[in-house]
């Protein structure tokens, strides 16, 4: 499964999965991730993954490179990890307050609104990994229909909860922040939390994402909940 293993700086391990980006590569790297995660081998600090890659930190003090290098290439990889993902639906409204980016979608892939949100409510949504900030979930993949790049100039500020898009993927924003995606709409509910849930994540890696269509009027009143 890892076609590369190496050293990165004095305490981290590279796992090189490949260069592609798509569910069946990085659905390995989320069983490595989970795998480990479980055996808690001595001296792993931290687990990173991302679309194709797992970066595992660990104490000098504690393991080497070479001990756990062996122990990640003994590894018996766990196949039966998809009951423990999650299916999460998103609710999501589209008005024009929120759909910051829908006229640079419509004049750039030249398709109205409507076909734009229809577009993108038919996927289910496989959560890659998360990051950028806390709890950003990275999910694909997107209609070809409707990908497109990023914005040539980020906006300084993305208001919490946006939906966005950018090629292959989209993503919701866990806290205002920098970004440069298009976004399309805005999710009342609260999708990163360290004080009322018990995981701080919502989504995680390896999880089923569906979003579904609310007016403004039903998003204010869950936003008010």
């Amino acid at each position: 499964m890892i076609k590369n293993i190496a050293n990165l700086g004095d305490a981290a391990i590279y796992c090189d999965f490949g260069t592609e980006v798509n569910k069946e590569i990085n659905s390995k790297v989320i069983k490595y991730f989970m795998t480990l995660r479980k055996k808690n081998f001595k001296g792993i600090t931290n687990l990173s993954p991302s679309y194709n890659k797992l970066v595992i930190t660990f104490d000098i003090n504690e393991t080497s490179y070479h001990n756990l290098k062996q122990e990640i290439l003994d590894l018996d990889v766990e196949d039966k990890i998809e009951s423990e993902f999650k299916k999460i639906r998103i609710p999501t409204c589209f008005h024009n307050d929120f759909s910051l980016d829908i006229d640079r979608l419509e004049k750039r892939l030249k398709k109205s609104k409507r076909e734009i949100i229809d577009l993108f409510l038919k996927r289910k949504y496989f959560c890659y990994m998360t990051g950028f900030v806390a709890g950003m979930p990275f999910l694909g993949d997107t209609d070809d229909k409707i990908q497109l790049e990023r914005l040539e100039t980020p906006r300084v500020k993305v208001p919490r909860g946006s939906v966005g898009l950018t090629e292959q993927f989209c993503n919701i924003y866990t806290f205002e922040s920098p970004g440069g995606w298009n976004i399309i709409g805005n999710t009342p509910i609260t999708i990163f939390n360290t004080t009322t849930q018990k995981t701080p994540n919502l989504i995680s890696p390896g999880d089923e994402v569906i979003f579904y269509e609310i007016t403004k009027k039903e998003y204010l009143k869950i936003y008010e909940k």
